[in-house]
Parts: structure tokens; sequence; C-alpha cells
């Protein structure tokens, strides 16, 4: 593993500003594939301790860690078996105090990959709920009598293919799961389950975590009448929650998720959280047809949700100018009160790189949109760097839902591949030995090392954008009045208290005349973008952005 000279840090670093949240930059870990310390082939928190002087060099202000908790990595840590504790091959508990210590000396917070609305099959919950129907968690996880027939209790179906019901011979019924079979259900109409969910929440923050990303948010309630959901209608579909080739996308998911009893839960987790002044929750919603609405009523007023994880650029279509601007509009018009985090990649979709087909220019310019948005932003790792979807031959593939529907959908693999540090091995410096998913080799060409010594660089480029975004208020905090959006170009003002950032963004492959609106504005030229002045206006080069402060004219 490669060695880097740590910063030079104080012991705490951290801002005192309890709204951090709103507009923070958050960048995804994915711990498996980020650095391996100790050799066996899969990252680890010490391999992320390693690589934090890195993130914080980049100018984030925080990290999402996915899920490291103990699990039998059938769906890989998103199939928890016990909440309280880190599973071997990624530390120790000691290991994450190391970790939220040397976080926090660099001026970055921790947020953590909580799964609440399912655990393992082998989480000691599930085999005594499974034991009897009359045991003390008998009514932890969602169980129901077959049919007459024989057949499940409803037409609901699994994200990861087929039935969500499955059999179970000891009690003689079937239980729930949105994914896996081995990741039942748990059953939030069941106060107990409630309660012990948010003292495995306060066990988390006693250690220094600033916050929660919540898997799923919006599946943890489901219909208590096991009402069977309608078909959607074919024109409806998309693929914002399930692949295309899913056949779950061909419901209109009323009954299995997104239930009004979910808000009482959030209240409660809201309450929690405040006990510890300067925590924040983000929400990922995974709603195709409704997920605006959704979000809407999980961050409203200022009990519930901080912000919620927004799908609308994780989808496979393309971000034209009039496609985001009624994102944008839609928001505005919905979310009146709540709060988004956007993101164009994850750990469970193919790289915006490859998903839209952008070449670097392009790539750098949705970058700066994204930065300039009303909201947070998550960025992924890799992100920073151009990466492109990895390709994964079907015998190296790990993830069951690519297995489940290869090769229309390969799966998620693809993105998870891991980080390259280095061009001086064939591992990139993530791990001296084989690595748990092959390292891409068009990746190591875009190490972090080879771009480090390039100032042109994607690298250098997030850095400047992010420090950029860090100096303008209203781009952190402000509203957003969306001015045009056209296949050419999108330009829109952001506002806070007074003071306002116009932005404007050329989609096209012509330089575009961008005109400011009244008002006195001044030029800034600190952003990494290229403009030309001329006597009608701003002339912006194709795939290039322009940015102004100032005051606009009273109307």
């Amino acid at each position: 593993m490669t060695r880097m000279e740590p910063m030079s840090v104080p012991q705490n670093a951290l801002s005192d500003d309890a709204d951090w949240w709103r507009g923070a930059a958050i960048y995804q870990i994915y711990p498996r594939s980020f650095q391996d310390s100790n050799g066996d082939g899969i990252g680890d928190l010490s391999g992320i301790i390693h690589r934090l002087p890195y993130v914080a060099e980049l100018g984030v202000d925080a990290i999402w860690i996915s899920p490291f908790f103990r699990s039998p990595m059938l769906d890989f840590g998103y199939d928890v078996s016990d909440y309280r504790d880190i599973d071997p091959m990624f530390g120790t508990l000691g290991d994450f105090d190391a970790l939220i210590e040397r976080a926090h000396a660099l001026g970055l917070r921790v947020i953590i990959d909580l799964v609440m609305s399912h655990t393992s099959a082998q989480h000691t919950w599930f085999k005594e709920s499974r034991a009897s129907r009359d045991n003390a968690k008998s009514d932890w996880y969602v169980w129901a009598d077959p049919k007459p027939d024989g057949s499940p209790p409803n037409n609901w179906l699994s994200i990861f293919g087929g039935s969500a019901w499955e059999w179970d011979a000891e009690r003689m019924q079937y239980y729930m799961h949105n994914f896996l079979t081995e990741q039942p259900d748990l059953n939030f109409h069941n106060a107990d389950v409630r309660n012990e969910l948010l003292d495995i929440t306060r066990f988390w923050l006693e250690r220094g975590v600033d916050g929660f990303r919540l898997d799923t948010v919006n599946f943890y309630v489901h219909d208590k009448e096991l009402r069977d959901n309608p078909p959607l209608a074919e024109e409806e579909r998309n693929d914002n929650t399930a692949p295309s080739v899913n056949p779950y996308n061909f419901q209109d998911h009323l009954w299995d998720k997104t239930q009004p009893e979910n808000i009482d839960f959030l209240r409660s987790f809201r309450a929690l959280l405040n006990e510890y002044p300067g925590t924040t929750a983000v929400g990922e919603v995974g709603e195709s047809q409704r997920g605006m609405e959704v979000q809407a009523q999980y961050t409203a007023g200022d009990d519930l949700l901080h912000m919620c994880y927004d799908f609308a650029f994780l989808a496979s279509a393309y971000p034209t100018g009039p496609h985001v601007g009624a994102i944008l509009e839609k928001f505005n018009r919905i979310v009146t009160e709540g709060w988004a985090c956007w993101a164009y990649s994850n750990h469970d979709v193919v790289r915006h790189a490859t998903r839209w087909g952008m070449n670097e220019p392009v790539l750098r310019l949705y970058a700066g949109l994204l930065m300039s948005l009303k909201g947070s932003v998550c960025l992924y790792q890799g992100e920073e760097l151009g990466l492109t979807e990895a390709y994964v031959p079907y015998e190296d593939l790990q993830d069951p839902y690519g297995k489940r529907f290869w090769p229309k959908f390969k799966g998620r693999d693809g993105a998870r591949t891991p980080f390259p540090w280095t061009r001086d091995n064939h591992n990139g410096g993530f791990t001296d030995s084989k690595p748990w998913l092959p390292v891409a080799v068009e990746h190591v060409e875009r190490a972090v090392q080879a771009q480090q010594e390039d100032p042109s660089s994607t690298l250098q480029f997030y850095r400047r954008m992010l420090a950029f975004r860090k100096a303008h208020l209203p781009l952190l905090k402000g509203d957003i009045d969306v001015l045009s959006a056209t296949e050419d170009q999108i330009t829109f003002l952001r506002s806070f208290e007074g003071a306002q950032v116009f932005c404007a963004f050329n989609l096209s492959d012509a330089p575009v005349q961008i005109k400011l609106p009244e008002g006195s504005w001044e030029t800034d030229t600190r952003a990494p973008f290229e403009f030309n002045e001329t006597a009608e206006g701003i002339s912006l080069p194709p795939h290039q952005a322009f940015f102004a402060s100032g005051v606009p004219a009273q109307g």
C-alpha cells in the first residue's frame, strides 16, 4: 500500500455550524473497494483511515460509509446480522472509533449507512421469530398465512426478482422480503421493533457519528391488510427503482411500501437525533412514480428527515436542459419545505460516465451543474477521477442481483470495483493480493497518483469546483429560480439572504451566447470553466459554464 504524508491538522477541525448538512458535499465510500490494509483483497476501516487525507483534500464536508456491520455478505453488508458490531473483514469497533477521531480531526463528518427495513436471515431476531408463532419475537418480522391453495398471501414482488414472500417450513407461514429471500423484512407495526431500532441508532450516535443514510427509508412499513398492488400502465413505467427488465416495475406499489404510519417513526427518529446537535439524516426513497412527493412528505417541517436522497439523476434518462429544468421546477413546486440530496452515481447504478455516454468535458460540465443545484450533493468514490463502469465477466460476478438478471442487467459490480490509487502495480494500489473484484485496467490509467500530478485533470477540476461551491453561500444554502432550460443551455439564479449567484451552463457542442439578468453583476473567474466576454454579453464555449455574483434589479 503506497504511503502518503499525513496532513497537519488540529485535534478536531469540525465547524460549529449545526446546519452544516444543508448544502454539504458528501463523499460516498464503498468500504469493500476503497483500500485494503491487511492483504485479504477486501477494503476495510483501517484502509479508509489511511486514505482520509485524500478525501479531506478533495474539499467535501462529510463521508458516507456503506454498511460495515456484521453480515453474511449475501448482499454485501445490506443484510445485517448484528447492528452493534463491525464485521471482522472490515475491522473492529476500535477501528471505527479511530476512524471517527481521524475524520473529525480532518474536518470531515461521518455518516453511516443504516439498514433498518430488513435484516439478515441469520440475525438472532429472525432465528427466534421463525422458531414458533408464540415466542417473544414472533411478530418482529412480517409473517402471513398462505392463501387456501398454498400460494403467497398477495401479489407483492421482490426487487431482486420473484415473489416478495418466502415459505418457511418451521412456522408454516410465509415471510416478506423486499430484496433477497435471505433479507426478511422487519415488522414496523410492532413497537418493540421500532424501539430497538432507535436504541441501535443511539448506540452509533454515542460513538460519535454525525448522521445516517437511511437505506430504503420508504420500505419500512407495509399495509397491514396485505392488499394486492394494482398493475401499472406500461407508459407509466420507468427504471428509477429497478432495472427495466425487472417485472417489479409492472406494479403500482401502493401497499408494500410508503405507508402513512412511517411518518410517526420518522418523527421519533428525528426527535432522537435532536438530542445530538449537529447530526443529520438523509433518507433513500425508492419510489418510481411518486418519489418527489414522498421526499416532500418525509422532509416537511423540522421534525422529520433533514433531507432525502433523490433518484431523479440516478436513472438512465439523459439530463438534457429541458429534463433538468423540469426536475428543478417540479422540486420547487412540490418540495416546498424540504431539502434534497442529489447524486449522479452510487454503488447501485451504472456509473454516470457510462450510463450517459459522457466524455471528459461533458462530465466536468455536469459535475459543475450538480454542485450548483439547490440541495446537498453526494459524490461516489471514483466519480472525481472520471471513472467509467467497469466490465466484470460473469465468472467474476459477485452481485446476486446481476446473476439473477444477466445478461440484460449485469448487476452492480461494475460500479463497485476497487478504487485506483496508483499506476505502479496491477491492482492500482488497492491491495497486495487478489482483489474481491477485478481492478479495471482503464481505471488504473486514471489513478489518483496520475491525476494529482496533472493540474488539468478531472480530480483537480473537482477540487476547484468544490472550493468554488463552498465560497458561495447561495450555492450552499440558497433557493433556486430557473431562468432558461433548452437543449443548448440551462441558466438559473441561486439566492440566499440578499446575495445571488447567476449560473449558466452550455450543454451543446457549439458556442452559445448568455445574457445576464437585469441587475448589477460581477463576473466570478474562480470557477474551473472558460468563457468570453463580448459586447453582446457572455460567450460560452462548448460544455463550459459561467458564474456571476450580485444583486438583481428590483422588479
